[in-house]
């Protein structure tokens, strides 16, 4: 069982190891054979993962329908770019708050369901957001998508930054990502953070010790919503483009799996290890085979039967091993001999 959220370190070491690898990127990925752009999406599907955890990970909620969200944000960027003001910060808060703002009307919906039926309501109403933005051709382009989307500099008042180039994107994207990061990070270890972790527990007890259960799922569904949106906006901005699939129920188990392979369930870094996992093993193992992702299907069954904790669930499982081995070798008994010496 995964220890509850308590104070935390303001910068922990995973978070900074995370930053300093992806900053690292640039010097070394084209030497490994890959590509900046390839940093640039497993960051942004990092963000995903990180605020859908905040459903599955921290407060037990099973969302299948995430990837709505995710493709909400994504649109909104587009739309709001096109239509109204072609700004990016003014693009990007919208895309925030379009998606939060689904998310929370969904939420009304479904934050007094639990477990299966919780579940099986965030697929229906996933799927409706997928409908409508493959048939709406007058607003998203149906299903040749929103083309056109731009890449907007940068405007800090002294400073203007172009973000045409890969690179440009990609250090924006990541101070983005480290400032979600750290939010998110701070949320978890709140006093927010511990009821949620509560309602994961046990729902029923959280209600009877006085927290509103509805509202706190109903934050929960939110917040995490707008993080997708958020993703989903970069995501947008690096693609140029935003399109349906984004949207659709296969895209949603990506990020389902990311968080369980990652071991989201017990630690707050499993969706940073599992989407770089993911991301990597469909570029390493598609350049050698289409069908990666029946051997990726094979790893996560493997995981999900053997290991359910995902790969944070082993390292934490191996340390804890580690830690232990001293102090059993401190109070072990002495030898026969030792003892009769003693004597």
């Amino acid at each position: 069982m995964p220890s509850s959220p308590g104070p935390a370190a303001l910068f922990p070491l995973p978070m900074v190891i995370t930053v300093a690898v992806l900053l690292s990127t640039p010097l070394w990925l084209a030497r490994a054979g890959l590509y900046q752009y390839l940093a640039l999406e497993i960051m942004i599907w990092m963000l995903f993962a990180l605020g859908y955890n905040l459903l599955l990970g921290t407060s037990g909620l099973p969302s299948f329908g995430h990837g709505a969200y995710f493709g909400i944000g994504a649109y909104a960027f587009g739309l709001l770019q096109h239509k109204l003001w072609a700004n990016l910060w003014f693009d990007l808060a919208g895309a925030v708050l379009v998606a939060a703002a689904f998310g929370a009307v969904v939420a009304l919906f479904i934050s007094h369901r639990r477990g299966i039926y919780y579940a099986l309501l965030t697929i229906a109403f996933g799927q409706v957001f997928w409908f409508v933005s493959g048939k709406w051709h007058t607003l998203t382009g149906g299903e040749d998508g929103l083309l056109g989307i731009k890449r907007l500099p940068a405007d800090f008042g002294f400073a203007v930054i172009n973000l045409q180039s890969n690179e440009a994107l990609f250090y924006f994207c990541l101070a983005v990502f480290t400032l979600a990061m750290m939010a998110l990070w701070r949320l978890v270890h709140s006093p927010l953070g511990r009821v949620l972790s509560a309602i994961k527990q046990n729902e029923m007890r959280a209600s009877f010790v006085g927290h509103n259960v509805w509202l706190y799922k109903w934050l929960a569904f939110t917040l995490s919503a707008g993080v997708a949106g958020l993703a989903g906006a970069l995501f947008a901005m690096a693609q140029q483009s935003a399109y349906p699939n984004v949207m659709s129920l296969h895209n949603s188990g990506f990020v389902v799996m990311m968080v369980l392979i990652g071991g989201g369930l017990v630690s707050f870094w499993g969706p940073v290890i599992g989407a770089a996992f993911f991301i990597l093993s469909r570029d390493l193992l598609g350049a050698y085979t289409e069908t990666w992702l029946l051997w990726y299907g094979l790893v996560f069954m493997a995981l999900v039967l053997f290991k359910p904790e995902g790969v944070a669930g082993v390292w934490q499982a191996w340390r804890a091993k580690k830690s232990r081995a001293p102090a059993a070798m401190a109070v072990a008994p002495l030898p026969k001999e030792a003892r009769d010496a003693a004597v």
